[in-house]
């Protein structure tokens, strides 16, 4: 490509903001030096490249360009065609690229077509008055194009980057809360239940009152412990899942109704009853754990005197509803910098691909988990495995 008398040279696409690269689609050198000219003359500098034939502008497309000036009636082909060529390169240098017709003669029609076919202007041969603005306009609208467009991705890889870290986080935490049981199941629960038994033999061979009293007293202590140690092992990982979702909803729901005398109705579909094991790996337990945190919140919340644990499957997809009677939620309540509870749902729940709404009404809250069977079994092995992989010592854990 040779310099053009008056127009600057551009090595790269770094230089001074009124340096532009110019590809024009141009049969008639006249036509292309007057276009030259009404550019320097609107104080633009350029480098430009004539070509005039289909191939010369497939070949310059391979070339980074700030701005491209087509006439429409070209040898074999016409801008529109053109235009379609640049649009089909799609190349990432090229994204965005203007693209402005000027012709000789356009009728309206045409002129239309080619402003919806993504063309940044057109303009006649006669009046190329307003050139130098049209193309300043133009390459400032696609710099700001790809400034967002370059900002929107970078947002996307930082989102997927922040779900991919949260979901780690999900699964770390699974797998510490299974080694803090595990470790309460073996050190702790079998010390506990060693000095149980040590106790009821010294209570059996007290030689006073009083010291079988006391042990007794102890004995009912250890007791206590060893329910404590019991109920945070399942808290922290929740053996009963072992037995299906289903079984560990009834008992999940069974407990919070005593602990709280609230009153906790599950609902189960009959094909829930009939299949209760069907259930890729990792879901039960993201099910589990999003009914145990929509129960504790009601707890300290909601202020309700009822809730309804409904659990179907539906169309290949699993749902489950807890809803309450409580005051709602309010959108300062949904919008609190330190939400964690409800952010952590989210992404518990797309660990297997699914989703979580909350609605909520000065009537109650309802919140919803949502999973396609489907997509949950396309869950990579790792994250289904520390989502809700069977550990064969917490299986056989006891529940009480």
């Amino acid at each position: 490509m040779g310099a053009v008398p008056g127009f600057a040279i551009l090595d790269g696409m770094n230089g001074p903001p009124n340096v532009f690269r110019l590809l024009h689609l141009e049969d008639s050198e006249p036509d292309h030096a007057l276009v030259l000219a009404h550019l320097q003359r609107g104080g633009l500098r350029v480098q430009a490249l004539r070509v005039d034939t289909r191939a010369g502008f497939e070949a310059a497309l391979e070339q980074p360009w700030d701005l491209v000036l087509s006439d429409y009636h070209l040898p074999g082909f016409t801008g529109l065609d053109a235009l379609q060529m640049l649009r089909d390169s799609a190349t990432v240098q090229n994204a965005h690229l203007p693209f402005i017709l000027v012709s000789g003669q356009i009728g309206e029609d045409t002129a239309v077509e080619a402003m919806r076919n993504g063309a940044s202007d057109y303009l006649l041969k006669n009046n190329l008055a307003r050139l130098a603005p049209a193309v300043e306009h133009a390459i400032a609208a696609s710099r700001a194009h790809r400034a967002q467009a370059a900002a929107d991705q970078e947002l996307q890889v930082s989102r997927r980057r922040l779900s991919e870290l949260a979901q780690h986080l999900q699964t770390t935490v699974e797998a510490e809360r299974q080694a803090i049981a595990r470790e309460i199941h073996d050190d702790v629960g079998g010390s506990l239940t060693a000095l149980k038994f040590e106790l009821d033999w010294i209570r059996r061979h007290a030689l006073s009152g009083e010291v079988e009293q006391r042990a007794q007293m102890a004995l009912e202590t250890v007791t206590s412990a060893i329910d404590a140690s019991q109920r945070i092992m399942q808290n922290l990982r929740p053996a009963i899942l072992e037995q299906g979702l289903v079984a560990a909803l009834q008992w999940m729901t069974t407990r919070f109704e005593k602990r709280t005398a609230i009153a906790c109705e599950l609902r189960i579909s009959e094909r829930m009853l009939r299949e209760p094991a069907a259930l890729p790996p990792g879901v039960p337990l993201v099910a589990y754990r999003t009914a145990q945190e929509a129960l504790t919140n009601v707890t300290k919340h909601a202020q309700a005197t009822r809730v309804v644990v409904d659990l179907s499957r539906t169309a290949g997809v699993l749902s489950l509803e807890i809803s309450d009677n409580g005051r709602g939620l309010g959108q300062a309540d949904l919008k609190k910098a330190r939400s964690f509870g409800i952010r952590g749902l989210h992404e518990r729940a797309s660990t297997v691909g699914g989703w979580v709404d909350l609605s909520s009404s000065g009537a109650g809250t309802s919140l919803i988990l949502s999973v396609p069977l489907a997509a949950a079994a396309e869950v990579p092995s790792d994250e289904a495995a520390a989502a809700g992989q069977t550990d064969p010592e917490t299986a056989a854990w006891t529940v009480t």
